[in-house]
């Protein structure tokens, strides 16, 4: 739910609505870019649940893994043309079908049949004990049929609120993990990667790129199974707008975008999504390390030029962008 900052939305009883979240943001973007996709979530028997399940289906996705159990969709309110860390959200997902998951309740054979790649993130772990117990219970199931696990390190620390050392579970679910995304930052969070406190001292991008490469081979060392490490680094350089570039890091070289620049930018939700589809992409469609992070780079910045969650640019689109950067 998205609410003006002037408040008309109460005067005209109107507050825009978007059906979205980490995960299903990638799938969207992915089944628009021709991927054959699927989505698993939990949502109530209910119309509403059947609307936006709809919804989702029209947009390409597979429902056929979704359970209806519990009473409730989950919920979070943005203020327009605010970003998920800032204190303008709020989370409203208590008691919502996806926290009330438990191990045991999923047909992973079912929801896994036909799939090569499994992706979640990290708000999914951050709800509950139960919640962080099932996707443990999924890593591991994919592991044991092959399937390629990727991870986007996506901290929210209005969602581990109930004591959990956050570090911890991230720790037992990444070893399970082939692709992680995310940035400096949140390996330091999430993995327990130090993150060189002066690293603001000398900016530049030299600089960043060499921590990436630092962060990432710390985690590959980490996490043997991990063969691929994305950081994206994203810098406002005034109210409206942005630098950004990504780098990409294999246990023997790194490969980095192009440093992409946007005089304007509308909505920062889901640009993260729109990266990690980006490189989704490229390892689905078996593309290079370089392809792949110079189109999920860009795809994510010409996000940032879209309201809403998801990006609705083709892959045509993206790829002409890239050619005429320059």
């Amino acid at each position: 739910m998205s609410p003006s900052r002037d408040r008309s939305w109460i005067r005209n009883n109107n507050m825009p609505v978007y059906i979205g979240g980490a995960e299903l943001n990638v799938a969207t973007a992915l089944a628009k870019w021709g991927v054959p996709v699927n989505y698993f979530t939990a949502v109530p028997d209910n119309y509403l649940s059947d609307s936006m399940l709809s919804f989702v289906s029209e947009s390409g996705i597979g429902i056929e893994p979704v359970l209806k159990t519990g009473s409730r969709v989950g919920i979070y309110y943005l203020q327009q043309g605010t970003d998920l860390k800032h204190s303008a959200v709020i989370y409203d997902r208590a008691h919502s079908s996806f926290s009330t998951l438990k191990p045991g309740m999923t047909d992973w054979e079912r929801a896994f049949k036909d799939i090569s790649i499994f992706h979640f993130s990290a708000i999914s772990p951050a709800l509950n004990e139960n919640v962080a117990a099932v996707c443990n219970e999924a890593v591991q199931e994919a592991e044991k049929r092959n399937i390629t696990v990727s991870v986007d390190l996506n901290y929210r620390s209005s969602l581990w609120k109930d004591g959990r050392n956050a570090a911890e579970v991230m720790d037992k679910l990444v070893s399970h993990c082939d692709i992680v995304m995310g940035n400096i930052w949140s390996a330091d969070t999430l993995l327990n990667i130090p993150v060189d406190p002066n690293i603001h001292s000398q900016p530049s991008h030299s600089a960043y790129r060499e921590h990436a490469r630092k962060t990432a081979l710390a985690i590959q060392k980490k996490y043997p199974r991990c063969t691929l490490v994305a950081n994206t680094f994203r810098f406002d350089t005034s109210e409206n707008s942005i630098n950004y570039f990504g780098t990409l890091d294999t246990p023997e070289k790194q490969y980095h975008s192009p440093s992409f620049t946007s005089a304007f930018i509308k909505d920062k939700v889901g640009s993260g999504d729109c990266f990690m589809a980006g490189l989704l992409y490229g390892k689905f469609t078996e593309s290079g390390p370089q392809q792949s992070i110079d189109f999920a780079t860009k795809a994510a910045l010409m996000k940032m030029h879209e309201v809403g969650d998801t990006t609705k640019n083709s892959i045509e689109i993206i790829r002409s962008a890239i050619l005429n950067h320059e």
